[in-house]
């Protein structure tokens, strides 16, 4: 019962993940002429030049897509993610316009008309939504389609990084747009891609962005009874040994909250002047004193 209930939630993420995108090209990407990148870049293009339905264009678009993710990342959750993704994303592009939501006194298009002109607002606001979308759909270990797919087959086979393919297949089709919209578009088309990709991180991460500190100090003992005391936070012995010198010296590791930092900077720079300590980033802490430890 459990696993059918995480598996209904993650459709229900994809599905209100792809509902968001295709919101927010509507209202940010279309009329301000930023092509979104991927497939959705592509059929912007084409619907510039033809007419022909963004959404149809999309479909049509992934299927060669869907074809290989198919092939090299296989699994029957893959393709049942990825399709509900595609097609609803695909179908809501075209339907949101037949919404009074989008009549012309709707609150759509008030809002594009607001927006008309201010290609800053036009890409920031559809970034920070876009990026709430994909999260979502990545939140619910699904894909968007598109470049996703092909990032992923190129990072599984070929060991390209996920980022540099991304880079490549978006930079390609926003420069192509750059031809036809005009190179202002294009620039903010970038920064657009960027920032989704920060919002869409946070969606899928959280924000429980924690920091990590290890510390080689002569006074192992001290520091760790005040960093317990005064943080109340654990504190983990490491054995450590230098290298150059031999010496055989314990190096404490703790997770701390960034608000904590200069609190455990206060600590050690008051017990040991002359400890050494180097502080991390680490995307999320999961057990006690932090967020509950959960497969979900």
């Amino acid at each position: 019962m459990k696993k059918y209930w995480i598996n209904s939630r993650d459709y229900i993420l994809i599905a209100l993940g792809a509902l968001i995108q295709a919101v927010s090209l509507r209202i940010f990407f279309v009329p301000a002429n930023l092509a979104s990148g991927g497939v959705s870049g592509i059929s912007q293009l084409i619907n510039h030049f033809t007419g022909w339905p963004i959404g149809l264009m999309v479909l049509i678009g992934n299927i060669p897509l869907f074809a290989l993710g198919w092939r090299f990342l296989g699994g029957r959750r893959f393709a049942l993610r990825t399709a509900v993704a595609i097609v609803t994303y695909s179908l809501l592009t075209d339907l949101l316009l037949k919404l009074p939501f989008f009549a012309p006194n709707g609150a759509a298009s008030v809002l594009i008309n607001d927006l008309k002109g201010d290609i800053f607002l036009n890409s920031l606001y559809g970034a920070i939504i876009s990026g709430i979308g994909y999260g979502l759909v990545y939140r619910a270990r699904g894909t968007s389609g598109g470049s996703d797919i092909l990032a992923r087959i190129l990072n599984k086979w070929r060991g390209v990084s996920m980022t540099q393919s991304y880079l490549v297949v978006d930079t390609a089709v926003i420069l192509s747009a750059g031809f036809v919209f005009g190179w202002k578009q294009a620039l903010y088309a970038m920064i657009t891609l960027y920032v989704s990709g920060l919002v869409a991180e946070t969606v899928l991460e959280g924000g429980g962005t924690v920091r990590t500190a290890m510390i080689v100090t002569n006074k192992p003992e001290d520091v760790s009874a005040r960093v317990m005391e005064d943080l109340e936070r654990g504190v983990t012995v490491l054995e450590g040994t230098g290298a150059f010198t031999g010496t055989s010296k314990p190096v404490l590791y703790c997770v701390i909250t960034r608000a904590e930092v200069a609190t455990l900077k206060t600590i050690v720079n008051e017990i040991d002047p002359e400890a050494f300590m180097v502080i991390g980033v680490a995307h999320e802490a999961l057990g006690e004193g932090f967020k509950p430890l959960k497969g979900r």
